[in-house]
């Protein structure tokens, strides 16, 4: 299993999920080899929970880097299949990680697909549309 899947699946232990019960785990590789991880973290007011590739995201880019040190971003489910970034993750992706950036995403099983953020967001809303 590729480490960076072990990591985001290890964040995913850390998840504070206990009305959907959907735990979530993201891990962000830069290029330096460090590995910033990630948990969606819920609230009772469900619009004031934090997914966990914004969590990762937004802690690397807390820590002082930006896309340009990014080199891929995994996310790991518990469901069946390998779970999608929701659109508010999506949208976030589109701007935070560089255009050539590995996305990958997994489960709790092993399964693994690898995708872009072009292919997540085809038409993402970039800061020149402002």
């Amino acid at each position: 299993m590729n480490k960076l899947i072990k990591h985001a699946l290890e964040a995913g232990k850390k998840a504070y999920a206990p009305y959907s019960k959907f735990s979530v785990g993201a891990a962000v590789e830069l290029n330096n080899g460090e590995i910033i991880t990630g948990a969606n973290v819920e609230n009772a007011s469900y619009g004031l929970s934090n997914c966990a590739e914004r969590t990762a995201l937004f802690s690397a880019y807390a820590q002082g880097y930006r896309k340009q040190d990014i080199k891929a971003i995994a996310v790991v489910t518990n469901t069946d299949n390998p779970g999608s970034p929701c659109g508010a993750c999506r949208q976030v992706m589109s701007e935070l990680l560089p255009s050539n950036a590995k996305i990958y995403l997994g489960n709790h099983k092993g399964d693994l697909k690898e995708t872009t953020i072009e292919e997540l967001l085809p038409y993402a809303f970039k800061p020149s549309d402002l």
